[in-house]
């Protein structure tokens, strides 16, 4: 299981690398043509436009998997073990619906321009929209992966929150970069004095 999920985290920073070195090469090809030649590649920035679309979403996913969006844990860190036990499940079914919510409308809009095509690269719309299928269904993955851990956990010290702290850096999935309740002690102690 962690085999396959580390070759899946590979494919995701290759295909992240892949997006931007691709996007990085159109536009700046396209920019010497046009300025040298006086000519350029006309699906170039329409092309790009996807890759960067791809790029983010792609990101949006390592992000959720290292724990690196945005989020705040003071109120959270102030609660009792069942009190953080409660905000992290319904915190997590929240991010649940919405991903429904996204992957739904995803998927209404993918169908809907499947036989529409973009005008310069003639890639069908839906390669533009198809992105949030993936997305969703892999950050729900993620999420019910983080719930599973969280409500099978015989471990009493078993991260609560979902939010990296900014002196940790990225692990892999094997390591938790949740905070716990000892490193929450550990800062209100440096806090209060």
């Amino acid at each position: 299981m962690q085999k396959s999920g580390k070759a899946l985290t590979t494919a995701l920073h290759v295909a992240i690398a892949l997006s931007l070195a691709f996007m990085a090469v159109l536009v700046f090809g396209n920019v010497v043509l046009r300025y040298l030649f006086n000519s350029g590649i006309t699906w170039s920035e329409e092309m790009s436009r996807f890759l960067f679309v791809w790029l983010v979403f792609l990101g949006a996913i390592g992000a959720l998997k290292d724990n690196m969006h945005l989020g705040m844990d003071i109120v959270v860190n102030l609660l009792p073990r069942k009190g953080k036990k409660l905000v992290f499940v319904i915190s997590n079914i929240l991010v649940l619906y919405v991903l429904w919510l996204f992957l739904e409308g995803s998927w209404k809009m993918t169908l809907l321009n499947m036989d529409s095509k973009s005008p310069a690269t003639g890639l069908p719309l839906a390669f533009m929209y198809g992105i949030g299928i993936i997305t969703s269904i892999s950050m729900a993955v993620i999420v019910l992966g983080n719930l599973w851990r969280v409500l099978s956990a015989r471990d009493p010290q078993q991260p609560l929150t979902i939010i990296a702290q900014p002196d940790q850096p990225p692990t892999d999935s094997a390591q938790e970069t949740e905070i716990t309740d000892q490193s929450a002690n550990r800062r209100s102690e440096r806090v209060g004095g």
